[in-house]
């Protein structure tokens, strides 16, 4: 205990260039932290972290609180893992994109190579989504894994997508906005071309009620079907080619991860942004997701996903700066990514 109290002592001393320490408890000092803030803060991480050590900084009451203990020691990603599901995920895409074009590769497995254009097109937009995080996460200093792709046998998809794990602290607010963003920005940057390129490839038919599966509109993609195939006329519809289905669900799937709760990429963002308000928004995100049922029954599944997957949020490192005029310009422009790939009814025919 002595020797705990002379090493919480001693760095109470070594922060003092930084920061009015006013008590120094096992694993925490108490105070306050020196103007300018921002150097500060990284001031004291950066001496923290020169020992081996990590340190989080926020507010406590109307004081700051560092709390610090050792780094922990992190064990090399199993890429195999990674390998494993990205070739399995080809495989259940594959399957999926030539049962759309009508071909049966169970009976003929040559056939299997018609999916090629659905499976290229998917694993392209979820792979940008996914690598969007990991390069800007690796380049703030955050670890972060390759993507994890999942198969499986859905006879829409061939896919539940794809996710990166996050394994250390993310170092401020500012830097969640950004990995948060990554994704979602740059796959819906890839989806767009895509879209348009399935959209060349889709057919005008007669409408015919309860044939084939009546998807809804995003406002992107109904901008993006204007291009191709302007107003159509009534009692026809638009058959989309696998490739313009991937795209659909490029957008579809960047409205669900920007959906502002939880542990999705919203859910990052609205941590930064929202501050100590972030649970009692979360709750108001589930609550309307509950009530949005009502145009799809999938909503409500998805808001229990999020309580159970909690709403709790890990803090950053830094958890005291704000964010600066183009972090906020960023997290504005996950805002509007979310407005245009929204659907309320994504599946059941509805259509702006």
């Amino acid at each position: 205990m002595e020797e705990q109290e002379q090493q919480d002592s001693g760095f109470a001393g070594l922060v003092g260039r930084y920061m009015r320490v006013r008590e120094a408890v096992p694993g925490r000092l108490i105070g306050t932290i020196q103007e300018p803030l921002a150097s500060s803060v990284a001031g004291i991480r950066d001496l923290f972290k020169s020992r081996g050590m990590v340190a989080y900084v926020s507010r406590s009451a109307q004081e700051h609180e560092v709390a610090y203990g050792y780094a922990p020691v992190l064990q090399p990603a199993r890429r195999w893992v990674n390998l494993v599901l990205f070739l399995a995920t080809i495989l259940t895409t594959l399957l999926v994109g030539a049962f759309q074009l009508g071909h049966n590769p169970l009976a003929h497995p040559l056939e299997l190579f018609y999916g090629l254009p659905f499976s290229a097109s998917i694993i392209l937009i979820l792979g940008s989504h996914e690598l969007g995080h990991y390069f800007v996460a690796r380049r703030l200093g955050v670890d972060a894994t390759l993507p994890y792709f999942l198969p499986v046998p859905h006879p829409m998809t061939g896919t539940m997508g794809a996710f990166i794990r996050i394994r250390s602290a993310v170092p401020s607010k500012g830097a969640l906005v950004k990995v948060g963003l990554a994704g979602p920005l740059v796959g819906f940057l890839v989806a767009l071309p895509v879209t348009l390129i399935g959209l060349r490839f889709s057919t005008v038919v007669d409408k015919q009620a309860g044939q084939g599966i009546q998807l809804g509109s995003s406002i992107i993609f109904w901008l993006l079907s204007q291009v191709w195939h302007p107003n159509l006329a009534p009692g026809k519809d638009l058959m989309l080619h696998p490739v313009a289905f991937a795209g659909w669900l490029g957008f579809f799937v960047t409205a669900l991860n920007l959906l502002p709760a939880g542990q999705l990429d919203g859910g990052h963002i609205a941590y930064a942004v929202l501050g100590r308000f972030r649970k009692a928004f979360g709750w108001v995100v589930v609550a309307l997701l509950a009530l949005a049922g009502y145009f799809w029954l999938g909503w409500p599944f998805w808001a229990l996903l999020i309580v159970l997957f909690g709403l709790r949020h890990p803090r950053p490192l830094d958890d005291l700066t704000p964010l600066t005029r183009t972090e906020a310009l960023l997290a504005a422009l996950g805002l509007l990514l979310l407005i245009l790939t929204f659907m309320p009814a994504p599946f059941g025919g509805a259509r702006f």
